[in-house]
């Protein structure tokens, strides 16, 4: 039995770990989340944490937790931490070693080799200090991958015709992007650009300004504030950073923040999503002239472009994909996780390097785009037919998004919700699927602020609420089935790539000692109850197929989670279908 070989995606703001299993790859969970924010520090007995636990007490001991270490790799700078001084890369050992105890407790057996991922403008100073970081932490690792490069693999198994395709990868940290082009299964990067002092903390620091900024006009602050109340400062300012990915405000409130004169002062300030983009913008346009030069490195001209794939948590910023489809003519993918592509393609690269056969890895998207009509003003008058995209085509469910409207004249009591789907500006020429009146709003100016939210469930269930933001008065509708009701072809089809997922070949992981053994015998037996039940869809009739098929997942899933008592539940009801088949 072969060794396991990890994917690792060491980012600045988060970190994730992958295997390669059961025909696709998989982001493995700590508590309940794959997401390992990438903050080391150290509690209050000296002791080494990591994760959501270092991230949590960064607010409260800021001079005993690290964060965004990624961007001091290859630096030759000692980096303080309580009473200590480490250099980047044993930090980022730290780090590491938590992904290789996630595997590991996983897979029930030690892990020793893994493939680590670095920006495709990371120079060789900096991917050896990612080297470095990884022998440290007691893994050899046997490739340093571009990130787009990662993404642009797990790209490829969902398309497989030849393309050529642009990676624009927004991170915490770091910047790159690069020119891609697959071709007759090869994943070739063309040509790289990008920053790697550019990304998400860098907005933060301007959301962090800003609300500085305001304590010293709305409450005449004058004086230093703490480290304490500055590591507060910025943990708001990524919450709302994230939040207005998804709503047009962000409320940002911190009690007792600092004293003034021995009076507290509490925090509280609302951040609309148009001043935030203003913000950031001249950040956003220099990764375009990145992106300029990535092209005119390639030799190629924006509409030689098939596809732009956005990777990194970043990239959920509505600024990046409008300034984006204004440049290219058409919308980015967004089907893929920004956050997890670049792991689960680390996670396939070490397939390869292990001589698997890597099939595809699908996710479960809306086919097209729901939306609201509304009034736009043309140069000719208005136009009352405009469609405004709430929630857009390929975008993975569940999903939540938000927008705001504003009412057009004085004292306007009510406002029509029109829900539509489709992909065309003319709202006429897309398909209705609802509507709904909000009454009673207070008597106010023209622009009145109404929110409206588009919320569609794993199960195509959407959900629209419109609220006037003055009062919070709102109104709401269900719509069943929004996704099923009008594309059943194309949602079989998803459907059936999505069962394909599960029909990959089984890996067996070796155990090493009498405590794994145990765990590595019921999977092996469970996997043989798999294989019967295989064995006799063409038999059986379609009712019994759906619910082996519904079982048979739950297995695999249970299997990866180390699961036992679920994976025990599924294989006990698999069989007693199989008894009845059989007998």
């Amino acid at each position: 039995m072969t060794e396991t070989i990890i994917g690792i995606d060491l980012g600045t703001t988060n970190s994730e770990v992958a295997i390669y299993q059961y025909g696709r790859a998989v982001v493995l969970e700590d508590n309940h989340s794959c997401i390992i924010p990438s903050y080391v520090g150290l509690d209050d007995k000296g002791k080494i944490i990591v994760g959501e636990e270092a991230k949590n007490q960064y607010q409260v001991y800021p001079e005993r937790t690290i964060k965004s270490i990624k961007r001091k790799m290859g630096l030759d700078e000692k980096i303080v931490m309580g009473t200590e001084q480490y250099l980047p890369q044993e930090l980022s050992a730290i780090i590491l070693r938590k992904l290789k105890s996630i595997a590991e407790n996983h897979l029930n057996c030690q892990v020793s080799k893994a493939v680590i991922t670095v920006p495709a403008y990371f120079p060789d100073a900096q991917r050896q200090a990612t080297r470095e970081a990884g022998e440290i932490a007691g893994l050899e690792v046997v490739k340093v991958i571009n990130e787009p490069t990662a993404a642009a693999l797990s790209y490829k198994t969902e398309n497989q015709s030849d393309r050529r395709v642009l990676i624009y990868d927004l991170g915490g940290g770091t910047f790159d992007v690069s020119v891609v082009q697959i071709e007759g299964g090869v994943v070739e990067v063309v040509a790289s650009h990008g920053n790697n002092h550019l990304g998400g903390d860098d907005f933060d620091h301007q959301i962090t300004a800003a609300i500085i900024e305001h304590l010293k006009t709305e409450h005449d602050y004058s004086g230093t504030l703490s480290n304490q109340a500055l590591a507060r400062i910025e943990q708001a300012a990524e919450n709302a950073k994230k939040a207005l990915s998804d709503n047009p405000f962000a409320l940002i409130a911190e009690e007792y923040l600092c004293e003034i004169q021995g009076v507290p002062v509490n925090l509280n300030m609302e951040l609309a999503r148009e001043d935030y983009e203003e913000m950031i913008r001249p950040y956003i346009e220099e990764t375009l002239e990145a992106v300029h030069t990535a092209l005119k490195s390639a030799d190629l001209a924006a509409s030689h472009i098939d596809e732009v794939l956005l990777v990194g948590g970043s990239t959920r910023i509505p600024l990046v994909a409008r300034r984006l489809e204004e440049k290219f003519g058409f919308s980015p993918r967004c089907d893929m996780n920004p956050d997890l592509c670049v792991a689960t393609g680390a996670a396939m690269q070490a397939a390869m390097i292990k001589g698997e056969d890597v099939h595809a890895t699908l996710v479960d998207i809306t086919p097209y785009t729901f939306g609201t009509r509304a009034y736009y003003e043309k140069e000719d008058g208005p136009y009352p037919y405009y469609f405004v995209p709430i929630i857009k085509k390929n975008t993975p469910v569940p999903v939540r998004k938000s927008d705001v409207f504003y009412t057009m004249y004085d004292d306007q009591q009510e406002v029509e919700i029109g829900i539509y789907q489709g992909e065309n500006e003319d709202v006429r020429e897309n398909v209705k699927i609802g509507e709904f009146m909000i009454r009673g709003l207070s008597k106010a100016a023209a622009n009145n602020e109404i929110i409206t939210t588009f919320e569609l469930d794993k199960n195509g269930i959407l959900h629209v609420t419109s609220k006037e933001k003055k009062t919070g008065l709102q109104k709401k509708i269900t719509i069943d089935n929004a996704m099923s009701q009008f594309a059943e072809e194309e949602l079989s089809a998803a459907r059936d790539r999505i069962s394909n997922l599960f029909a990959g070949d089984v890996d067996e992981f070796g155990a090493e000692d009498g405590r794994q053994m145990s765990a590595a015998v019921e999977s092996v037996k469970a996997m043989a109850i798999v294989e019967k039940a295989e064995s006799l869809f063409e038999s059986a009739a379609p009712d019994d197929c759906e619910d082996m098929i519904a079982l048979i997942e739950a297995i695999r899933e249970a299997d990866i989670a180390g699961d036992k008592a679920a994976l025990s539940t599924a294989v006990d009801e698999l069989s007693e279908i199989i008894f009845f088949l059989e007998s």
